[in-house]
């Protein structure tokens, strides 16, 4: 018995219904409203393989509107990936269940990236479809010549994100591209009209997108739709008319329908009017293996693939395994070292954001994986450097990105530049414009990716440009973000460790914080050992009778050693703890924290920035130095010396406090 399309997009609708009913919680509506469009993608388009969900040359299928997970958990499960069985649908929503209340990345299950904060899909997209260029113009279309399709919601359209990203895809002709846009005219609220008036194909057409209308419930509307955006030399965008809810009675087009099961009575209802006489969960037989053959039309596309890289030339098949298991990386201890030699030998006063310009020079000699690119700020982060070629709509053979005035969007492109592949992706702006990475660079995060954030002009430091541009709280609130790497380096030593252990990093995100102004030389000797690498290290120490421990992380090293000097002269002997990463010393052994942190001496931190994620390290005695409130514009000294940061007044305050 030979399925037909309706049985084919039914079975989607009922697994959603019924998962989000046992549940007794989710978003049945959007499932039911984009279960044709989704039949037609896997049917008839999407190039995928479930016996090797990792397959480089796979079709992406995002589902940018991650509160419809369901959608996505019964396409894996129907088409036969083996990290989704029927239990774990029925497990919906439940704890450690692979059918998490929204998509959360998981590498070899067909879950592609996390969704759910809206708009983030898309940005991921745009990042997937930019590596593919990326990849296809390194190594041939008869390699790399994938799509990457995208579902979006009106939610998604409405976040600012969906606007960067989009525009930024536009300009970049990235005809690899294809959302289908869920118009549905339905958000949480009620109607869309409540809030949204936009002419979607004025603004789609205005970024340099293709805009199609169809109806989204007819099979060869959408499949029509498909062919023409394959063949386009832009992104495209095809706007379908659905009804959000779509066969029940009484909830569709309707908000109800939306965040809520539709309760055994309105199941019941939409049994009869599908005609699908099944009990929950079951999928008939016949309908069942008709998706199942679906699943496995990829294999053999899979398999001509992996024949034609096995006759590659050595050389290039070489660096396309180089590129996706980063196995040259061995490569780069080798160049590290060499780095700090040479810098322990010049000594020089550099801004970090400068040592890290060197730094990128350097290992993207060896690291062809590595993608840089700036918010518009590639002259003042120093992410730009003689190694760094341009990538643009015309040419994508180079490593180098310019976002524009787009940081949400470069932040999520990069996690999607990440998701694609090998590549590592870094970016750059202003560490007070991290806020407006903030979402993205959680979701880094929380997937574990390997993305490198440059944030320059870290502190006051920054001086003339005020307290709008002068980062106080960032700091803090990137340390709070579980599973975040914060690194902030104090000369071209630290640097060149702290880029080093990012790029082994395995399962984590980066952010390295650099200074605006210039910062000396502080290591008093060479070490091939990476002192970084335990978040912190003893700098300079009197003797082991030390009174007074002083912590301090990037450009206030300076000026901890300048105190070190200062209370010296006054008899007061101490010890200076460099704390480049806050996250990698809280995870070492307790006899090392006590080394650092001896009970016998008395803690003062010094950061120019929120204190919060310092007071951990004070035990009972211990004070921070920082600031709690904005900051001034003037010139950078006078900055630091009218919020009490200066050696004098830390002197003074650390006499006070001894002698209580």
């Amino acid at each position: 018995m030979k399925a037909k399309f309706n049985e084919l997009s039914n079975a989607i609708r009922f697994l959603s219904i019924d998962a989000v009913q046992r549940a007794n919680s989710g978003h049945p509506g959007m499932p039911m409203g984009m279960a044709d469009v989704a039949t037609v993608l896997f049917k008839y388009h999407l190039r995928f393989n479930p016996e090797n969900p990792t397959w480089i040359n796979r079709d992406r299928f995002i589902l940018s509107a991650g509160h419809g997970s369901m959608l996505l958990y019964s396409l894996l499960y129907l088409t036969g990936y083996k990290s989704i069985s029927i239990e774990d649908l029925k497990n919906f929503r439940q704890l450690k269940s692979i059918c998490a209340g929204h998509p959360e990345y998981k590498v070899n299950t067909g879950i592609e990236t996390t969704t759910g904060p809206l708009g983030q899909g898309l940005g991921n997209s745009v990042g997937m479809a930019i590596a593919e260029e990326i990849l296809r113009a390194k190594f041939g279309k008869k390699i790399i010549n994938n799509k990457t399709y995208v579902i979006a919601s009106d939610g998604d359209l409405m976040e600012g994100i969906s606007h960067e990203a989009m525009s930024l895809a536009g300009h970049l002709k990235l005809k690899n591209l294809i959302v289908f846009f869920d118009n549905n005219k339905i958000s949480i609220d009620g109607p869309t009209s409540l809030s949204v008036s936009d002419n979607y194909k004025k603004r789609f057409e205005s970024y340099g997108w293709n805009f199609l209308e169809i109806n989204g419930h007819n099979e060869k509307q959408i499949s029509k739709a498909i062919l023409k955006a394959n063949k386009s030399n832009k992104p495209t965008i095809i706007s379908c008319k659905t009804v959000i809810g779509f066969g029940s009675p009484n909830k569709s087009g309707k908000a109800s329908s939306h965040g809520s099961p539709l309760g055994d009575d309105e199941i019941k209802l939409v049994r009869k009017k599908l005609k699908w006489n099944y009990e929950p969960f079951d999928v008939p037989k016949h309908v069942l293996n008709a998706w199942r053959d679906i699943g496995k039309k990829g294999v053999e596309s899979n398999k001509n693939w992996s024949t034609t890289v096995s006759k590659l030339k050595p050389n290039i098949k070489s660096e396309l395994n180089d590129i996706y298991t980063n196995s040259n990386l061995n490569n780069l201890e080798s160049i590290i070292q060499k780095q700090k030699q040479k810098y322990f030998e010049t000594k020089p006063a550099m801004a970090t954001r400068q040592c890290s310009s060197t730094v990128i020079e350097n290992i993207s000699t060896i690291l062809p994986q590595l993608i840089g690119g700036s918010a518009d700020l590639s002259g003042s982060n120093n992410t730009k450097t003689n190694n760094s070629k341009v990538i643009n709509s015309k040419n994508f053979n180079g490593n180098y990105i310019h976002y524009g005035v787009r940081e949400h969007a470069m932040a999520a492109v990069m996690n999607g530049i990440a998701l694609y592949s090998g590549l590592i992706p870094y970016g750059g702006t202003f560490l007070i414009f991290s806020d407006y990475c903030k979402p993205s660079i959680r979701l880094s995060a929380l997937m574990g990716l390997k993305v490198i954030y440059i944030f320059s002009h870290d502190s006051i430091g920054l001086g003339e440009d005020g307290p709008t541009h002068q980062p106080i709280e960032q700091l803090t609130g990137l340390r709070a973000i579980p599973n975040l790497m914060v690194f902030r380096p104090a000369d071209i030593n630290e640097t060149l460790e702290c880029w080093e252990i990012a790029l082994k990093s395995k399962n984590s995100p980066s952010v390295i914080a650099l200074s605006r102004q210039k910062l000396p030389y502080i290591n008093p000797k060479y070490t091939e050992h990476n002192r970084c690498e335990k978040g912190a290290y003893i700098l300079k120490m009197d003797s082991h009778n030390t009174k007074v421990t002083l912590i301090a992380s990037g450009s206030e090293v300076e000026l901890a050693l300048s105190v070190h000097d200062a209370l010296k002269k006054n008899n007061i002997e101490s010890k200076v703890v460099s704390m480049p990463c806050q996250e990698l010393f809280d995870k070492q052994s307790q006899d090392f924290k006590k080394e650092i942190l001896d009970d016998e001496s008395i803690v003062f931190t010094i950061e120019a920035g929120n204190i919060l994620s310092w007071k951990k390290y004070l035990g009972n005695n211990g004070v921070s130095l920082g600031i709690d409130g904005f900051g001034e514009s003037a010139p950078y000294k006078k900055v630091y010396e009218h919020l009490n940061l200066s050696v004098e007044k830390i002197v003074t305050l650390i006499q006070d406090r001894i002698r209580k």
